[in-house]
């Protein structure tokens, strides 16, 4: 028993993100929460009750832990980390692998909400087969709970099923697809006329009767949206498309106010709220370290913090010296004395 439970204990350490150093002095760790892991059926309850979901996109392990402690329900990993975090004007750049570095990413920071993997432009249209094969990659490989797909072609639909049947949870997406920008001529609105607004009814209906748990509804009249909501008996996730979804996602760098730069003004969706201004608390931090390093204000004692006993700083200035350096040694012994190692001090 004793044996079982020491293998339990080494297993959780070697597999644990914490390095065992004293170089790093930041706060530990708390326990984790103990809140229960989100799931799909998790879902289906509060979408039952009429409880709205709450979902964030994000893209790395920062951002996740985020997203995790803030207690949201679903973490989508996007692609449009191609535009966000990648630079590229459009999603269809990135590639499933990097797809893949992104989920593992999210998925080491994220313990409590469900997380869902985006199908990268390129690696599910194909067929039904190339489908459940990207579909498994992202689960088995990017460790995430269940994948997203675009788009309501019959292909499409096809692929959802396959995947489903493969036991594999899926959540569509309608509306706006970013992926299909080639067809729609851009990033658009859809839903805007009768018969757009009757094909984004339709197509989630279609996801829904090929097994989809959800469907994402971006960029489309909030009539629209609220007519695919009632009609369809699985929740929709609205971005862009009003208050009448059952819930509501946004991109993580979208709603703090990170996006400062030209290119990711360019980006950022107008239905956005900024939650935070996030981004020019970033500038004015860098600024302010640029000009603590150019003013050599930093790093200060207080940021110095291992130290060398004044009996080695003389050994090693002798063993610089008897190696031909006299300036090193020399800088040594000054450093030592401008830093107030005087007297003695733990070696670190």
């Amino acid at each position: 028993m004793r044996r079982s439970l020491l293998v339990r204990q080494l297993a959780r350490r070697l597999l644990s993100n914490l390095p065992e150093s004293t170089v790093y002095g930041g706060p530990r760790p708390q326990e984790a929460s103990a809140a229960r892991r989100v799931t799909v059926t998790t879902l289906r309850g509060k979408h039952r009750r009429g409880e709205p979901i709450t979902v964030v996109t994000a893209y790395d392990y920062p951002s996740a832990v985020h997203v995790d402690s803030a207690g949201i329900d679903v973490c989508l990993v996007g692609d449009s980390a191609a535009m966000v975090v990648h630079g590229h004007d459009t999603t269809l750049p990135i590639s499933l692998d990097l797809m893949l570095e992104h989920c593992r990413a999210v998925a080491r920071g994220a313990t409590r909400p469900l997380l869902v993997g985006d199908l990268s432009f390129g690696c599910y249209e194909s067929s039904a087969a190339q489908a459940v094969d990207s579909a498994v990659r992202v689960l088995k490989e990017g460790g995430m709970d269940a994948i997203k797909l675009e788009g309501g072609a019959p292909s499409r639909i096809t692929a959802a099923k396959a995947i489903v049947e493969a036991g594999i949870a899926v959540m569509g997406h309608v509306g706006l697809t970013p992926q299909a920008i080639s067809v729609l001529g851009g990033f658009r609105p859809q839903g805007k006329t009768v018969d757009s607004a009757v094909k984004v009814v339709e197509t989630a209906l279609a996801l829904q009767e090929a097994g989809c748990f959800s469907v994402v509804l971006e960029c489309v009249p909030a009539p629209v949206a609220a007519a695919a909501t009632s009609a369809l008996q699985i929740p929709t996730i609205g971005i862009g498309a009003g208050p009448f979804c059952s819930g509501q996602v946004l991109v993580y760098h979208d709603l703090l106010g990170m996006m400062q730069h030209p290119h990711h003004a360019k980006v950022t969706p107008k239905f956005c709220k900024q939650f935070g201004n996030v981004g020019n608390v970033i500038n004015r931090a860098l600024s302010e370290y640029k000009k603590e390093v150019e003013t050599r204000t930093f790093p200060g004692p207080s940021h110095t913090p291992y130290k060398i006993t004044p009996t080695d700083v003389d050994g090693f200035a002798n063993a610089l010296q008897k190696m031909g350096l006299g300036d090193a040694a020399d800088a040594a012994a000054a450093a030592a004395e401008n830093s107030g190692d005087g007297g003695p001090k733990e070696n670190s």
